[in-house]
């Protein structure tokens, strides 16, 4: 027997949830450091207005700058090893439309500054995630994630939109690589959330990724603890908000990461120039 619950408790459960995320402490997995169905089809757009008309977000929730294109690519680029950017595509986000083709590469690798976490609790203006995925990632999770942007454009508010992928997650509306590839994040900042505490934090953590859909940490024998960096230089999980989009985490060794930096400095100074909060000095949450 279903029990029905009202829209109003309904929703209140989903906020709970997502900013308490019980996963987190039953599976010990981490959560971010960080559509098939494109919103171009009728469906999509259906979808979209739905979604935008059943639950209206705040000026606040929507609003976000718009980065001077020329630093966008550079920071978007950064996240690829140098031998990869010269070919990469890069998609730049307008923020009030989404994601839109900035320059058409031919080795499938994709990169993007990802604004918009949709398995995050809330929406923030400050958040810049840079990566690359390659072709298996770009027409999937990819999609995802510039999909949130588009929806988040249109007005659907944090709660909504997480509910929103979990189901398509859980119904497979969603689609996850279906061989092994690997997203790029090895830029010298990231804006998000990360350890110790799993805040916001303006950070270094150059790092790649390997698509793990369904797998745990209990799968690789793999005991991260946020606590303990050192617990972290092993492979590791991180769940992005569904078993379904997971990732192996491995950093990179310090004399690259040290090599990164001063590779990318005049893009840090740039980056700190730009906005206070992506200086590498800056902690606050």
């Amino acid at each position: 027997m279903k029990i029905k619950r009202s829209g109003t408790l309904m929703q209140l459960q989903q906020k709970c949830a997502a900013i308490l995320r019980p996963e987190l402490r039953k599976n010990k997995e981490l959560w971010r450091f960080r559509s098939s169905a494109k919103s171009g089809t009728a469906l999509a757009a259906l979808v979209v207005a739905s979604l935008a008309a059943t639950a209206p977000a705040s000026p606040a929730e929507t609003t976000l700058d718009r980065m001077p294109a020329d630093l966008e690519t550079r920071l978007a680029l950064s996240a690829a090893p140098q031998a990869l950017r010269d070919n990469a595509t890069v998609y730049l986000l307008d923020p009030a439309r989404g994601y839109q083709l900035s320059r058409q590469g031919n080795s499938g690798v994709s990169c993007i500054v990802e604004r918009t976490s949709w398995d995050l609790s809330d929406f923030r203006d400050d958040i810049y995630i840079p990566l690359c995925y390659d072709a298996a990632g770009t027409s999937t999770y990819l999609q995802h994630i510039m999909e949130a942007a588009a929806l988040r454009a249109k007005g659907v508010d944090a709660v909504t939109l997480n509910a929103e992928y979990q189901k398509r997650y859980r119904d497979k509306t969603f689609k996850v690589p279906e061989k092994s590839g690997v997203s790029y994040m090895v830029a010298p900042l990231m804006r998000t959330i990360g350890p110790p505490d799993m805040k916001v934090h303006t950070m270094t953590m150059p790092h790649v990724m390997f698509y793990a859909p369904g797998v745990t940490n209990d799968d690789l024998g793999a005991k991260p603890d946020l606590a303990q960096y050192t617990t972290l230089l092993s492979p590791f999980i991180d769940r992005q908000g569904a078993p379904e989009h997971s990732y192996i985490i491995q950093l990179v060794g310090d004399a690259e990461k040290a090599k990164i930096l001063v590779d990318q400095k005049t893009l840090l100074d740039d980056l700190c120039a730009y906005r206070d909060i992506l200086c590498l000095t800056h902690t606050d949450h």
